[in-house]
């Protein structure tokens, strides 16, 4: 599994090339294969999140993007489907409303950062930042910031600024005791496609499908441009990315729960040790239920 995740990992200093992974990589699995084990996963992973809730020493922050149709909902829906609700929390971010456009593009964000003891999950995030405005920098306009020069060097110094904020915030968390997982799912435009034409065709899928989809696969090359770019900048030894292939959903779903445990039993979690003091407080206590109560 260890070699599994490091064919996914990218860090600072990484040769990255978004061309150079397979999105239907597969690792020679059967999904019938992997069902089992799949199941497992998700059973010491809910064990271990346990002890992260008991424990309270460290938050574990898990950030999902990728192009639309990628899996993104259903990922989050199967690998962490045996978490307890209790210490988990998954936030939906979709176009800023007003309040939130007045503020700093990660504000809205760092509310949303979960606290010890809990698991945040964020369906997108603020990486939508240096993507979407990226692809569509119209968008821009829209976000109060200090006029932008045309000349080349001054927008490509907003970038950079942009790629240098989000590395600032995850080193501080990182600092402050929140381990980031980062997962990318990376889609063939062919498999969008036919996940675009299942929603259209399949009546019960309508709901997904939005026209808007499809006139954005025509800036494909500049979101995969975007992509790259941003995972380049912001992937470091503390908060790599993982690039998970998306072209085959069950394998997807694997290769998230693998990452999720691996990360989570690194942390060498165990639910608190009483001290001495606390433990004579506790036979008392147990004493006392059976003289007075």
């Amino acid at each position: 599994m260890i070699e599994l995740i490091e064919k996914f990992k990218v860090n600072s200093g990484s040769k990255f090339s978004l061309k150079k992974f397979d999105t239907s990589f597969d690792a020679n699995l059967k999904k019938e294969e992997t069902e089992s084990i799949l199941s497992d996963l998700i059973k010491q992973t809910s064990e271990l999140q346990a002890k992260l809730y008991a424990s309270n020493s460290c938050a574990l922050l898990i950030l999902f993007q990728g192009i639309d149709a990628s899996g993104k909902d259903s990922a989050i829906a199967h690998s962490l489907s045996g978490l307890n609700p209790q210490g988990c929390e998954v936030f939906s971010f979709k176009q800023p409303n007003n309040e939130e456009i007045n503020h700093d593009f990660l504000w809205r964000h760092y509310k949303a950062f979960p606290q010890f003891g809990r698991i945040g999950v964020h369906n997108r995030s603020y990486y939508e930042n240096v993507l979407i405005t990226k692809v569509h920098p119209e968008l821009l306009k829209n976000e109060y910031l200090p006029d932008l020069k045309n000349d080349n060097k001054t927008k490509k110094d907003f970038w950079e600024n942009r790629y240098k904020s989000i590395r600032n915030v995850e080193d501080h968390l990182t600092l402050n005791g929140t381990i980031i997982i980062k997962f990318f799912l990376h889609l063939s435009k062919n498999e969008q496609k036919e996940r675009f034409l299942k929603r259209i065709n399949e009546p019960e899928k309508n709901w997904k499908f939005s026209v808007d989809d499809i006139n954005e696969r025509q800036y494909w090359d500049a979101y995969m441009k975007a992509y790259e770019m941003a995972i380049k900048k912001t992937a470091t030894k503390c908060c790599p990315w993982y690039i998970i292939p998306a072209d085959k959903k069950w394998f997807t779903r694997f290769a998230i729960s693998t990452v999720i445990f691996n990360v989570l039993i690194s942390l060498n979690l165990d639910f608190p040790m009483l001290t001495s003091e606390e433990k004579t407080k506790l036979e008392e206590a147990k004493v006392s239920l059976f003289d007075k109560y």
